[in-house]
C-alpha cells in the first residue's frame, strides 16, 4: 500500500527538503546589498579571492565572504562571482558607442557653460569622451547671474553657439527669469538655456547610486549643501569639507544610469545644439 505521507519523517535531510532554495545573484559592481546578520548595507565595489567588498553611503567599506547571508531588496540571496562579460562594442559612460582610435577634435568655437565646478566635473565624468570626440569644451560660470556680462564680452553667433546648463530652472525662480530675459535679448537666437529642477547638481545623482532611499529634506534658511553634509554625518564647516563631500558623491557616478533623467535629456540637448552645423 502506498504511504500517502511519504518516507520516514525523521530521516536525515528533512530540513533541507522543506527549505526554499535561495537564489544566486552575481555580485555585480554597484549592486546594493544588505548583510542579514547585522543590517550593514552597501554597494558592491570589488569581488576578489572569494570575498565581496561593500561600501556604505558614508564611504566606509567592509569585506564579506561570498555566499549566503545577504539580502537584495529585502529578499535572501547567495552572492556569487559575476559572470565574465563577453567583449562587444564598448560604450562610454553616457551610453554612446566608443569610437575606436578616435583622437580628440580641435575645440569648436561653441561652448557649453555650466554654473559651477561641480556641474562641470559631473558633465565631464559622464559625457567627457563624447565631448572630446565632438570638440566641445565645457566652461563654468560662477552663477547664472554673470551670464549677461559674458555674453556682452564674447557674444555668440551662428558659428559660436552657447549652450547653458542651469540649476533649479523652475517657473518663477530667479534662474528662470534670467533665462527668459536672455532668450528674448539680442543673443537669444544663438544661445540655448536649459536646466534641471533640483536645488543643486548634487541632487542629479540618483538616491539609488548613493545607496539611500531619498535625498534629505533641508529646511528653508539652511544652506543646502551644509544641510546635506549634516544629514549624512559628514564634516561641513569649511569649503574643503564641501569639496570632499562632493567627491564622495561623484565617486558613485559611473554611467548615465546613475543620473536623473531630468539632467540627462538636457545635456544631450545642449550637445546637439552646439554641434549643429552653422546655418541650420
Amino acid at each position: 500500500m502506498d504511504d500517502r505521507y511519504g518516507s520516514d519523517v525523521l530521516a536525515a535531510g528533512w530540513r533541507e527538503r522543506a527549505a526554499k532554495p535561495v537564489p544566486e545573484v552575481p555580485a555585480e559592481l554597484d549592486l546594493v546589498v544588505e548583510v542579514a546578520g547585522d543590517g550593514y548595507c552597501g554597494a558592491v565595489t570589488k569581488v576578489q579571492a572569494g570575498n565581496v567588498e561593500l561600501e556604505d553611503w558614508k564611504g566606509r567599506t567592509r569585506l564579506f565572504p561570498l555566499g549566503g547571508g545577504f539580502l537584495v531588496e529585502g529578499k535572501p540571496v547567495k552572492l556569487v562571482p559575476p559572470k565574465a562579460v563577453q567583449q562587444g562594442p564598448r560604450r562610454t559612460a553616457s551610453g554612446s558607442f566608443v569610437v575606436a582610435d578616435q583622437r580628440a577634435r580641435t575645440a569648436l568655437p561653441s561652448r557649453i557653460l555650466v554654473e559651477g565646478k561641480h556641474d562641470a566635473e559631473l558633465v565631464e565624468k559622464v559625457w567627457g569622451a563624447d565631448l572630446r570626440v565632438e570638440g566641445v569644451v565645457v566652461e563654468f560660470l560662477q552663477g547664472v547671474d554673470l551670464l549677461d556680462a559674458l555674453l556682452d564680452a564674447e557674444p555668440p553667433s551662428a558659428t559660436r553657439r552657447y549652450g547653458v546648463l542651469v540649476d533649479h530652472l523652475v517657473p518663477g525662480s530667479k534662474e528662470s527669469r534670467i533665462a527668459d530675459a536672455v532668450a528674448r535679448g539680442p543673443h537669444g537666437r544663438h544661445i540655448r538655456i536649459v536646466g534641471h529642477p533640483f536645488v543643486d547638481v548634487w541632487q542629479c545623482v540618483t538616491p539609488k547610486a548613493l545607496g539611500i532611499a531619498r535625498w534629505p529634506e533641508i529646511p528653508r534658511g539652511t544652506d543646502w549643501k551644509t544641510g546635506i553634509c549634516r544629514a549624512f554625518g559628514w564634516p561641513y564647516e569649511t569649503q574643503a569639507d564641501t569639496g570632499l563631500a562632493w567627491q564622495r558623491i561623484l565617486s558613485k557616478v559611473h554611467t548615465y544610469r546613475d543620473l536623473e533623467p531630468a539632467l540627462l535629456g538636457r545635456v544631450e540637448e545642449l550637445i546637439d545644439f552646439v554641434t549643429e552645423p552653422a546655418g541650420r
